[in-house]
């Protein structure tokens, strides 16, 4: 099977795998909002996003691609257990395992704060063997015994003592998945607490159509070879390791080399630079650079093919500016061979390298911008009808 051919259904009692489920699209979107604003997670080696984060780092925006794939999931899920309008979402989040991470034999439930999880459905977003090796999901007992992720899959399965599985360590790569945990009891809807912070915090009625993300406090993005600790003389920040692994390095406004406080400097304006060239866009801090960055990985085809006539700003890097960003780099970053081993995949780096161009990365700037601006307006519509409903659904454009 590859991504794109035609959804296809496993049955196996208590768990269900669809293959296809996500096109190739929905997972390159996924995997967009995922690397472009994840934090440091809940084991060693893994990063998640979570839509209640996306929401206090200013970018509640980025909920909107999730909206019809959990309404099709519950769907299924509610179908497949015979248990039609008795779910209600319970978590979603994007997780990404990196080199060094496994989990042993569990089930989803086995914690008492966990015990209101009924059912879940793991969504792969990319592939065993071409974006990552090891990682093999195997369930303990049943059919199938081990589930090789393939980008657009979905497993089905209970949450509790029936499906007790596992994941083998990431040996290389990024293994990228959308988990969602469903629940029989409302007072776990996820819908409500989200509608409630929506309705609080995020949509003003002067709120700007261009939402700029803003970065959370230092620690949530600090990598520490002991997850145990937030100790910044060790690890690295994951927003700076990202841009780096794809041949980027940042320069701020102004002087910032006598600064030592990251959580200030992850808020500050800057520039990004490419080996010896100096790219003149501003940004307003760390998290808008990544988020375009990765957007420009997401869409670099897309541009190739576009004739545009776009002027760009680039000059040669003086050298009291590389100094700069040479003394700013030890504060981003205690080991750089810890950042290459925990988020390199040579194969794709190479690629971006070899493909990249300013050109294309400025239309990118204002696809980007387009692309923010589509989902804000989509929201503002959408949020009126959820809070009336008191659910998020995909809310279709005559109801708009």
């Amino acid at each position: 099977m590859k991504m794109g051919d035609p959804e296809e259904a496993e049955e196996h009692g208590r768990r269900l795998i669809l293959h296809n489920f996500l096109s190739f699209q929905e997972c390159k979107e996924l995997e967009f909002i995922h690397k472009s604003n994840c934090t440091v997670g809940y084991r060693p080696h893994v990063f998640s996003t979570t839509l209640s984060h996306l929401m206090a780092t200013n970018s509640a925006h980025l909920i909107m691609p999730f909206v019809p794939i959990r309404e099709r999931l519950k769907e299924k899920v509610e179908e497949f257990f015979g248990c039609q309008y008795e779910l209600f979402v319970e978590f979603t989040g994007l997780i990404s395992w990196c080199r060094g991470s496994s989990i042993g034999w569990h089930s989803d439930d086995n914690r008492p704060y966990l015990k209101q999880r009924d059912f879940a459905a793991v969504c792969y977003l990319n592939s065993y063997g071409n974006d990552f090796k090891g990682g093999l999901f195997h369930f303990q007992d049943g059919d199938p015994a081990t589930i090789v992720p393939s980008g657009g899959d979905v497993v089905i399965y209970t949450a509790d003592s029936r499906n007790i599985h596992s994941v083998d360590e990431i040996t290389d790569g990024e293994r990228l998945t959308l988990a969602l945990w469903f629940s029989r009891d409302a007072t776990y809807d996820e819908d409500a607490k989200l509608i409630t912070l929506l309705s609080q915090n995020f949509l003003h009625d002067n709120a700007p159509e261009l939402c700029l993300p803003l970065p959370a406090s230092s620690n949530m993005y600090w990598f520490s070879p002991d997850q145990a600790s937030s100790d910044q003389q060790l690890g690295f920040d994951i927003c700076w390791a990202r841009l780096h692994v794809l041949g980027y390095d940042l320069l701020f406004h102004q002087d910032k080399s006598y600064c030592s406080n990251i959580s200030e400097l992850l808020m500050e304006p800057l520039r990004l630079t490419r080996g010896d060239e100096l790219f003149e866009h501003e940004f307003i801090n760390i998290l808008h650079a990544l988020q375009v960055v990765q957007f420009y990985c997401w869409k670099a085809p897309d541009f190739k093919s576009a004739k545009v006539e776009e002027t760009t700003s680039v000059v040669v890097l003086s050298q009291s500016q590389r100094e700069r960003f040479v003394c700013l780099k030890s504060l981003f970053v205690k080991d750089v061979r810890l950042v290459d081993s925990v988020f390199s995949n040579v194969t794709f780096v190479e690629s971006a390298q070899h493909s990249f161009n300013w050109v294309d990365f400025t239309i990118a700037i204002a696809t980007w911008e387009d692309y923010v601006r589509k989902l804000h307006r989509e929201l503002v519509m959408s949020l009126p009808h959820w809070r009336t409903q008191q659910s998020i659904f995909n809310v279709s454009l005559d109801e708009k």
